[in-house]
């Protein structure tokens, strides 16, 4: 589950990771408040304008302004509130911008220059641990650094059975090149950090920049947060900060009814029993000449109530041209399935794209007699070779 900046700090916040001071506002008014609260507080006049989106690059964008005034703050938070936000990591029409996070300025003046640094925890899947990323060279180019100069990408990996040691909390700061002050507050802030990633389960924390400011402070300027979703009832106080508006509508009802479902941009939709199954079918369909519309995993029941939902989810989308349902009857036996799929057809009314069924495993000769004899627009497949064939003059 993805966490929109301001959510994800108030949680580091609670792990003693510092991060500025921030509120979230609705409306250009309450962006206004907000900075004179801030300056109240703090002292410190300039105030960043963020968009709250799920997605990065909002800078490249024009979704993070910094305002030198109140009637600033304003305006920018009027011109970017209802705004589609186009950044590398949306897609081309963009995302509507619902709120902005207004935050103190920590680019202050002081004694020292303020530093950009770039800061991750991530799991590093050719070991199995959890490792931080980190680069001296943090901001909006972090993609170009990573290219262009590899060597300033460093890493340092966590053994699980010890967790976050003091001594690797002070080679980063080290190979960071800081000092004195800094360096005491960069340890404190990566230990910190860590303790945060393994507390809530996560599966990204992704700071860019981590600030050094004038006056040796460490903060995390942004915060990108992805929760594993298979440990959200152990956080039950995260779950309820999901953002509905910021997902795909077809994910969310897909969510309902427990069905695994991603959409793609295709025009072959899949319907499939198994992840592992699902990842195959769909190269199936790229190797036959489609491409796929979607990941569907109806999971290991396939109940013919999972299947119309499945159905009717797939053919929410205008691009799909044909749909290929591929089952393995292990725990579900093929002919029930088969029934389940006449029905759904039966209920959904007039499908008006090709729908090509291979059945395979238990009872799966009993289930191809069923689509075979249903009458209805329903292509049965014994193969894959030839769901391909049958996929390929379909779309």
């Amino acid at each position: 589950m993805n966490l929109h900046e301001y959510q994800s700090k108030q949680i580091l916040k609670k792990y003693g990771v510092s991060v500025p001071y921030g509120i979230v506002a609705l409306s250009a008014n309450e962006a206004y408040e907000a900075a004179r609260k801030i300056t109240k507080e703090t002292g410190l006049e300039y105030w960043a304008v963020k968009a709250q989106v799920h997605a990065g690059g909002r800078g490249k964008g024009g979704g993070v302004k910094i305002a030198k005034t109140l009637d600033e703050v304003k305006l920018y938070a009027s011109q970017i509130i209802g705004m589609h936000l186009v950044t590398p990591q949306t897609k081309k029409e963009g995302k509507l911008v619902r709120k902005v996070y207004i935050e103190q300025n920590i680019f202050y003046d002081g004694p020292s220059e303020p530093t950009e640094i770039y800061m991750s925890v991530l799991l590093n899947r050719a070991t199995g641990r959890n490792m931080i990323m980190y680069s001296p060279r943090g901001g909006m180019d972090i993609e170009g650094v990573a290219a262009e100069t590899p060597e300033l990408i460093f890493t340092e990996e966590i053994n699980p059975k010890v967790g976050i040691q003091a001594f690797q909390a002070r080679k980063v700061a080290f190979n960071l090149g800081l000092s004195g002050k800094a360096f005491k507050e960069m340890t404190k802030f990566v230990t910190a950090l860590y303790t945060a990633f393994e507390g809530i389960d996560a599966t990204l924390f992704e700071i860019n920049p981590v600030v050094k400011t004038k006056d040796d402070l460490i903060y995390a300027a942004d915060a990108k947060v992805v929760i594993d979703n298979n440990a959200l009832y152990r956080h039950l106080d995260i779950a309820d900060m999901r953002d509905f508006d910021e997902e795909d509508p077809t994910e969310v009802e897909a969510g309902k009814f427990d069905l695994n479902y991603v959409k793609l941009d295709g025009n072959v939709g899949c319907m499939v029993n198994g992840a592992g199954l699902a990842m195959a079918t769909m190269d199936i369909i790229k190797m036959s000449g489609g491409d796929p519309a979607n990941f569907l995993d109806v999971g290991g029941t396939a109940s013919a109530e999972r299947v119309e939902q499945a159905f009717r989810i797939i053919l929410k989308d205008p691009n799909v041209k044909a749909i290929l349902v591929n089952i393995f009857g292990g725990i579900v036996r093929c002919d029930r399935v088969a029934n389940g799929i006449v029905q759904a057809y039966k209920n959904l009314g007039e499908i008006d794209v090709p729908i090509i069924v291979r059945l395979q495993g238990t009872n799966a000769i009993e289930g191809k007699e069923i689509i075979d004899k249903s009458g209805l627009k329903v292509f049965s497949a014994v193969t894959l070779n030839d769901a391909a064939r049958l996929v390929t003059e379909s779309v």
